[in-house]
């Protein structure tokens, strides 16, 4: 086991999958020369060559469609999109090709898009959006969101394994602000099984990515009057788990939602309705959501501060809930 950081355990996953698989190869704006607008793929144009480390125009769409091509015929390529919120300039090639290709014709896309999303850097409404709710309706896509560097360096090795394609979020602000002591063997993190992260009596707390440390937080703060919060760490985001959900909440009886994404049509939005229909009889309260604000992401700190969902926020919310 070694100490890392979240962002290093993402560089560590894509290293050792390129060498283990002659047929992975990453692709993106500023990924070889430059290592990365986050410097993720640092050293990796020196060690694997420009045939498998590839600068490319600025061109999502462009080059998203030649790694859909290259996946088609055998190859396993990983897309940096330099900021999640650059991914709409792809959004047809994923949704209307990469999505669609197993459901027209039984074909395997092997495709990653890496997505650094999320708030909290003050990068303004064009660096800052978390725009999983965009593919989180579209089926024959993955997504997976990890919260901490083993999950980060688990899942993108399952996702680049795996044969469909998997959109893989991660979250800029736990870069370098998270560590984690992670194996040095090679291991994967299943993709679509959520984690409960910390065990809890009175609320479950459903959430993922950044949130996940904001509801840990919370939970220290809660136990001071009295409140367990149990939290369930989503992990994967399509396919929803809703097994390890559901027990949650059948433990519990009361459930807060916390995601970062502006609130309306949201990821939590259909967690909060399949409760509803399939466990309603468990609930003992209102199902709770608490998001960003349906507004752009403001570039003032202050202004970004209150847009974001804050411990705070949490803290009132399992306060509330625990009175019914």
């Amino acid at each position: 086991m070694k100490e890392i950081t979240y962002v290093e355990a993402i560089h560590q996953a894509l290293w050792e999958e390129m060498e283990r698989d002659d047929n992975v190869f990453i692709l993106g704006e500023d990924i070889g020369i430059y290592g990365g607008a986050f410097r993720v793929t640092e050293g990796m144009l020196k060690k694997f060559g420009e045939l498998r480390v590839l600068d490319t125009p600025l061109s999502e769409s462009g080059f998203t469609g030649a790694a859909i091509g290259a996946s088609l015929v055998g190859m396993r390529p990983v897309v940096e999109m330099q900021f999640a919120d650059f991914i709409s300039c792809a959004f047809d090639q994923i949704v209307n090709v990469a999505a669609k290709n197993h459901y027209r014709y039984g074909a395997k896309t092997p495709i990653v898009i890496r997505a650094p999303y999320g708030g909290n850097i003050h990068g303004g409404a064009f660096h800052s959006q978390c725009p999983e709710g965009w593919f989180f309706h579209t089926p024959g896509l993955k997504l997976v969101a990890p919260a901490f560097p083993y999950d980060a360096k688990g899942l993108l090795k399952a996702a680049i394994r795996d044969n469909d394609p998997v959109i893989y979020f991660e979250h800029k602000f736990l870069y370098r602000r998270i560590k984690e002591e992670v194996p040095e063997d090679d291991y994967v993190v299943p993709i679509g099984e959520a984690k409960v992260v910390k065990e809890g009596s009175d609320i479950s707390l459903i959430t993922y990515g950044a949130m996940v440390h904001n509801a840990l937080d919370a939970s220290r703060k809660l136990e001071e009057s009295g409140i367990s919060l149990e939290i369930v760490d989503l992990r994967t985001l399509l396919p929803l788990d809703k097994e390890t959900v559901f027990d949650s909440v059948k433990k519990t009886n009361k459930v807060i939602v916390l995601y970062e994404a502006t609130k309306t049509g949201g990821v939590g939005a259909e967690i909060s309705a399949l409760i509803s229909e399939e466990i309603f009889e468990y609930l003992d309260g209102p199902i709770l959501r608490i998001s960003s604000l349906d507004t752009p992401v403001p570039y003032s700190p202050p202004m970004e501060e209150y847009y974001l969902p804050q411990i705070e926020d949490i803290v009132e919310a399992a306060e509330k809930l625990s009175a019914y």
